[in-house]
């Protein structure tokens, strides 16, 4: 190595050690997840953490809190100070459904007034699958089959009182056929049961069933959204069928406590979206996660979170849903 290239590969060393140095003296940034570790809501976390980092040029944490449905990370932001340093990255099911299903004494804050939209980070579609055995491959034959088997319209979600349980009631009124849910823990344990012949039929993350219906064991009913998603082009929409539940996207997003500073509102978007930005990360939310980049500021978070309210909230009063506390 000549003098001329170790005095730059030197200056560039200690821009670096600077730059790490700079980054420690900052206070650390928390993302707190209301799930437990392994699950989408952290793994996305902190796919986004390590970037993030680099954005930010200082620490950025995922710190899990998991519980009630994502309640117990929620009500931890609510009550963190504004000033740019907790953060919950979660999905908006918990945001809405929650919301909707169970009073604010019982969340412990209320959505509409505790919280600052800080960006959306990807959308993700919901599909209504079936066991094979069905031999149906599109919504009209699934209506059939339900109305010559009105005993057996049994269909699995993750949990209860979320999108993918009211998608499919509302799908199942718009058909004029019977179904009753039957709330999993997870849609891994679902599709567990599905794969088995528990259970026939499952409503779910599409990208959960995605490698058992290339293996030709479940099949896709079709997805539960406005257009059809990048990730499953071939898979028709609910509603281009003839059954339009309304129902939308899943995505994730990245919320701050009230009365956060236009300053730190800002900086965190702004890292947000050229973390979104960046090809390894869009490739590897695709490959591995099955989801898309799909950045929205604030201000579009808002908007979405009203129309889903909008929309669900008479869904869900019709329904008669009761929570579990």
């Amino acid at each position: 190595m000549n003098r001329k290239t170790f005095t730059a590969v030197l200056a560039a060393a200690l821009l670096g050690l600077g730059l790490g140095a700079q980054a420690q003296d900052k206070p650390t940034i928390k993302l707190l997840v209301g799930f437990p570790p392994g699950g989408a809501s952290d793994s996305l976390a902190r796919l986004m953490a390590d970037k993030l980092r680099e954005e930010l040029q200082q620490p950025v944490i995922v710190e899990n809190r998991p519980g009630v449905g994502g309640r117990i990370a929620a009500q931890a932001v609510k009550t963190a100070a504004p000033n740019g340093q907790t953060y919950m990255v979660a999905p908006n099911a918990t945001l809405v459904f929650q919301h909707l299903t169970y009073p604010v004494a019982t969340l412990g804050y209320d959505m509409t007034t505790d919280f600052t939209s800080v960006a959306q980070l990807t959308s993700y579609p919901m599909a209504m699958v079936v066991h094979n055995s069905l031999g149906v491959k599109n919504a009209k034959e699934f209506a059939a089959w339900l109305k010559a088997n009105p005993t057996k319209g049994n269909f699995g979600t993750a949990g209860q009182g979320g999108d993918t349980h009211f998608n499919g009631l509302q799908f199942a009124k718009i058909a004029g056929v019977p179904m009753q849910v039957v709330p999993y823990r997870g849609n891994g344990p679902l599709a567990t049961d599905l794969l088995g012949g528990q259970i026939l039929i499952g409503n779910m993350l599409a990208g959960d069933a995605l490698q058992y219906v290339k293996a030709g064991k479940l099949s896709y009913v079709g997805v539960f959204a406005a257009k059809r998603s990048p990730l499953l082009p071939d898979v028709p929409t609910m509603a281009e069928q003839g059954f339009d539940t309304g129902g939308s996207d899943g995505w994730m997003a990245v919320w701050g406590p009230a009365k956060l500073p236009k300053a730190e509102l800002e900086r965190m978007q702004n890292a947000i979206r050229n973390t979104l930005a960046d090809p390894v990360i869009k490739e590897t939310l695709l490959s591995k996660f099955l989801q898309v980049a799909d950045y929205r500021n604030g201000a579009e978070v808002d908007r979405q979170l009203q129309a889903e309210l909008a929309h669900w909230g008479p869904v869900i009063k019709a329904s008669g849903f009761t929570p579990t506390p």
